[in-house]
C-alpha cells in the first residue's frame, strides 16, 4: 500500500467514525428534503477556520431561497471541515463541497430556485455559486472585490461578512483556479473522494473547523 493510498484510507475511516458519532447529523445531511426550515429574517453564521474566525450577517429579504438553504446547511453541520477549495486573488473564495463523498452525492441534485438579484456583489458579500438557472445547491463564495459584473449573471448575494474579513483575505490562494483551467483542485474529484483527495493533493488549503448559527 502506497503512502497516498494509506492516507486516503485513513481519511475514509475518520469520516465514517465522525458520522457514526453524530447519527442525527448524518441522517439530516443524507436527506436534503428534510432540511427545509424557514430562516429568520436576519441571522448570523459564525465560521471558525484554520486562519481564524469570521461572521456573516444574512438578510433573508436579499435572497430568501438562498438564505433558507444556507441556514439549514449551517445548522446541520454541512460546512464543518469543508475546504476553501477555490481561492482566486482579487476575485473570490469558494467553498461548500462536503468533505464526505456520500454527503456530496446526496446533495448533488438538491437544487433551489433562483432569487432575484437585489444586492450587488460587493466586497465581503456571500453568494451561491451556480451552473446555470435554478442550479444552486451548497457551494457559496465570498467576494474579495466589488464584482458588480456578476449581478447581471444572476448571482444573488444573501449575506455579508461583518467581522473577520481580514481572515477571509488571508485564506491560502496559492493553488489558483481549479482544474482543468488551472492547477487547483478538480471539483469532480472533490465530490468523489472528499477531503482525502484535498489533504493529499492540496495540503495547504485552509478549512472550516466549525460553522454555527449565532
Amino acid at each position: 500500500m502506497t503512502l497516498r493510498t494509506t492516507v486516503l484510507f485513513a481519511w475514509t475511516l475518520l469520516f465514517a467514525a465522525t458520522m457514526a458519532h453524530s447519527p442525527a447529523m448524518a441522517a439530516s445531511l443524507g436527506d436534503p428534503a428534510s432540511l427545509n426550515a424557514r430562516a429568520p429574517d436576519s441571522y448570523k453564521a459564525k465560521f471558525e477556520t484554520s486562519k481564524g474566525t469570521f461572521v456573516v450577517q444574512v438578510t433573508r429579504d436579499w435572497a430568501p431561497n438562498g438564505a433558507d438553504r444556507f441556514y439549514n446547511l449551517v445548522k446541520a453541520g454541512f460546512y464543518n471541515d469543508a475546504r476553501f477549495f477555490r481561492v482566486i486573488d482579487g476575485f473570490m473564495v469558494q467553498f461548500g463541497i462536503s468533505g464526505n463523498p456520500d454527503v456530496s452525492a446526496a446533495w448533488s441534485n438538491a437544487t433551489i430556485k433562483d432569487d432575484p438579484v437585489r444586492e450587488s456583489n460587493a466586497r465581503g458579500t456571500l453568494t451561491f455559486a451556480t451552473a446555470g438557472p435554478n442550479t444552486r445547491t451548497t457551494q457559496v463564495f465570498i467576494n474579495f472585490n466589488n464584482n458588480a459584473g456578476l449581478n447581471s449573471q444572476g448571482f444573488a448575494p444573501f449575506g455579508k461578512v461583518v467581522s473577520g474579513m481580514d481572515v477571509v483575505d488571508s485564506l491560502y490562494n496559492g493553488y489558483g483556479e481549479g482544474a482543468p483551467r488551472g492547477n487547483g483542485p478538480n471539483q469532480g474529484l472533490i465530490k468523489m473522494q472528499g477531503n482525502a483527495y484535498l489533504v493529499t493533493q492540496f495540503p495547504k488549503l485552509d478549512f472550516i473547523k466549525k460553522a454555527t448559527i449565532e
